[in-house]
């Protein structure tokens, strides 16, 4: 097993990358009201996701985990981009023409399976996904708190906006697990 590099572990936490009171996750804690703590603990794992994947090449990006598998974090970061996409785009700004970002019909894993060790590719990933979670941002900043009960057609059923938004949790939360193993696996860094 990898250790973690001493310069890794700081503050008063082991597992920390940085020192608690430089972890740029404090500043969401202590909301206010249902919409405020959902919006937190999406931007909490979004931040996740990109310190999971700070200092790391392309190649390292795109270093694929265990074979068959096409998981990388760079196809992680290109997963979320898509579903940012999907979720906000699609589904509560009711705009079904938006496209799907790496998925086509002949290749509906295009958000991994394009994921190379590239640094154009790595920087269209993060420009990507940055641009699509300002435009959630923006949405979710604009929707009164009022409205999170309020339902949009999909796939034949009605899904409230709450539901969404706690899905995107789950989403983050489910891959971030992937993400730490990932990251491990490359340089042994864990935690944070």
């Amino acid at each position: 097993m990898a250790t973690t590099p001493e310069r890794w572990v700081q503050g008063s936490n082991p597992y920390n990358w940085a020192d608690d009171a430089q972890d740029p996750r404090r500043a969401l804690a202590r909301p206010v009201g249902e919409k405020e703590t959902l919006a937190n603990y999406l931007k909490h794992y979004r931040i996740t996701l990109e310190l999971k994947c700070e200092g790391l090449d392309a190649a390292q990006m795109a270093r694929r985990s265990v074979p068959p598998s096409t998981m990388s974090l760079l196809g992680l970061v290109r997963h979320m981009a898509q579903v940012e996409n999907h979720w906000f785009e699609r589904v509560l700004k009711q705009q079904p023409d938006v496209r799907q970002i790496y998925d086509t019909p002949e290749d509906n894993d295009g958000d991994f399976n394009g994921a190379v060790a590239d640094p154009a590719v790595v920087d269209e990933a993060w420009s990507t996904w940055r641009d699509r979670v300002a435009s959630a941002d923006a949405w979710l900043d604009a929707l009164p708190e009022e409205d999170l009960g309020t339902t949009v057609p999909r796939r034949g059923e009605q899904v409230a906006v709450r539901d969404v938004l706690v899905h995107m949790i789950e989403e983050y939360a489910r891959h971030l697990g992937h993400a730490d193993l990932l990251r491990e696996s490359i340089d042994g860094r864990v935690g944070q």
